[in-house]
């Protein structure tokens, strides 16, 4: 059965999207990208909706460079009641089924883990039914306050979570993991 891994890069005050925020928030750095690299070459399953999708499928086809030609690799599956197939970007399939159906088929029939980047729709929906196994929030030190996007766990139930490991980045960034202590699937 396959893991689910719930990858999600946010900000102090617990917002996905800042309006006007660059990439990574304006803190890239070498720890970071080697972060990224690491856990973009394992084996995976890459689950996203639309919005995410089409804005890594824009970066994988205008940017040849070797995370999203990595990304390009891997097979995707696209949660989305408005695109229509067949999807252009390699190895990209749109699911049919719910989500919630669609990822528990998924998880039964996959040898392979099953992660999110992004994607706080797809995320939200599978916290709140109990299917994500971790839960790895990338913590940016930057509070977006009134410019705050997409606020990470509004209307989701109570979750609580266990520390499995954390880990500093480039010196300013933390990623937490986390194991949901009530999960239930």
């Amino acid at each position: 059965m396959g893991e689910l891994i719930a990858d999600l890069f946010i900000t102090l005050d617990g917002y996905a999207y800042g309006e006007g925020a660059p990439a990574y928030f304006g803190y890239p750095g070498p720890e970071l990208e080697r972060w990224v690299d690491e856990h973009l070459a394992m084996p995976q399953v890459l689950l996203m909706g639309r919005v995410t999708y089409e804005a890594l499928s824009a970066i994988a086809q205008n940017h040849p460079v070797e995370g999203p030609e990595r990304m390009s690799e891997l097979p995707k599956v696209v949660f989305s009641r408005t695109l229509g197939e067949p999807l252009a970007w390699d190895n990209s399939r749109l699911a049919k089924a719910d989500l919630v159906e669609e990822v528990r088929r998924l998880k039964a029939e996959s040898d392979a883990p099953l992660r999110t980047i992004g994607s706080l729709s797809v995320v939200k929906g599978l916290l709140e039914v109990r299917m994500v196994d971790r839960l790895r929030l990338t913590v940016f030190p930057l509070i977006l306050g009134s410019t705050g996007r997409e606020p990470v766990f509004a209307g989701l139930p109570d979750i609580h979570l266990e520390l499995v490991d954390t880990e500093v980045l480039d010196a300013r960034l933390l990623t937490l993991e986390y194991r949901p202590a009530d999960r239930l699937s």
